[in-house]
């Protein structure tokens, strides 16, 4: 894992880790963004559906996407007044990523779903090359307002 951090004006915190695209990812991502947020202003359910979200996130990247060069995935996240910015970047995949209605007995396709229902907003932003996931915790992301 490869940590970097720097601050914007006004974020509490700003830091980006590129991990391994590989099935510890999620464990790795989850651990330090938790590390990351403790003792901070933060609601504590807000730290909470933080965590899951980048689960999900990362896992979705490994699972379902190409690796970033490297064979990685960057997380990236800010803290800012209360309210958490997660983004996860791969490789993209031919599929856009999308809330699915998994059958009764699946066992697995409702990461998206936990997402959305956690998360205030979120959202998917296509590069040349990558794919990033994101989503805001706790308010409505500065996206609309950068």
């Amino acid at each position: 894992m490869t940590s970097r951090t720097s601050a914007r004006a006004q974020d509490v915190i700003d830091e980006t880790v590129l991990l391994t695209a590989s099935p510890t990812a999620p464990q790795a991502a989850r651990e330090a963004l938790a590390e990351s947020l403790q003792g901070h202003a933060l609601e504590q359910q807000t730290l909470d559906e933080s965590v899951l979200v980048v689960s999900e996130l990362v896992s979705n990247a490994v699972r379902h996407a190409e690796a970033l060069p490297g064979d990685q995935v960057r997380v990236h996240w800010t803290l800012r007044r209360g309210i958490v910015e997660v983004d996860v970047t791969d490789g993209g995949s031919e599929s856009v990523p999308h809330p699915r209605r998994p059958g009764a007995r699946a066992t697995t396709g409702r990461g998206l779903r936990l997402v959305r229902s956690y998360a205030h907003e979120w959202g998917v932003v296509d590069g040349p090359r990558t794919r990033t996931v994101w989503a805001s915790l706790g308010g409505p992301s500065r996206r609309r307002t950068r």
